[in-house]
């Protein structure tokens, strides 16, 4: 069985992550597992940049194949933030509400056809010897005017899917999981993982 840290501390991405690579052989361990692993701070200007940051300092630090995401939400009418500042838009410590209350602030006023956003995904697989390599993921939606659902994290009851008729916090996990930016990066992490010998 193939042991695979998630350098993350965030409980609602690693539920969906969990959810996502069950069933494939993989041992999930996440930081809370290495209480001495030093914070990594995420000062890239891309997530493909953070992502890489994270995954090669926790595989270093735990010896450990380790994998690794940023990602965040890019709205068109605000020139694409708040991109990879989506977790701390509202400020270093800001909780998800304090986050999506500045996203409607910004928004206020904006027509809904020029509320157009989308999720990106990059996750980063590095071995200890910090040999990485990268899968992205996409889910293109609207933002709303006001909160729907009460599932998901961050800016998921804000976000609208059209072909669902939905916000991302209305569906349910599995459906969110089988179309979502993280779900279609972790799709090809599976794929990765099928194809290596063994897998």
């Amino acid at each position: 069985m193939t042991e695979l840290v998630v350098a993350t501390r965030n409980p609602g991405k690693l539920r969906e992550i969990a959810a996502l690579l069950e069933g494939h052989g993989i041992r999930l361990l996440s930081v809370r597992d290495f209480p001495e692993l030093p914070e990594v701070e995420e000062d890239g200007d891309t997530f493909e940049a953070n992502a890489m940051k994270k995954a090669r300092e926790v595989a270093a630090f735990t010896g450990r194949l380790t994998l690794a995401d940023d990602s965040g939400l890019e709205v068109a009418a605000l020139g694409g933030r708040p991109g990879v500042n989506s977790a701390r838009f509202a400020g270093e410590q800001a909780k998800d509400d304090e986050n999506t209350a500045k996203l409607l602030k910004e928004l206020a006023g904006v027509p809904m056809e020029k509320r157009q956003g989308a999720f990106r995904c990059v996750m980063a697989l590095c071995q200890a010897d910090g040999n990485c390599r990268l899968f992205s993921g996409k889910l293109e939606g609207v933002i709303l005017e006001e909160r729907r659902g009460k599932g998901g994290f961050g800016y998921d009851p804000v976000f609208f899917v059209p072909s669902y008729d939905k916000t991302l916090a209305e569906l349910p996990l599995e459906i969110k999981n089988g179309i979502s930016h993280r779900g279609q990066a972790l799709v090809g992490l599976v794929e990765f993982f099928k194809s290596c010998p063994g897998g």
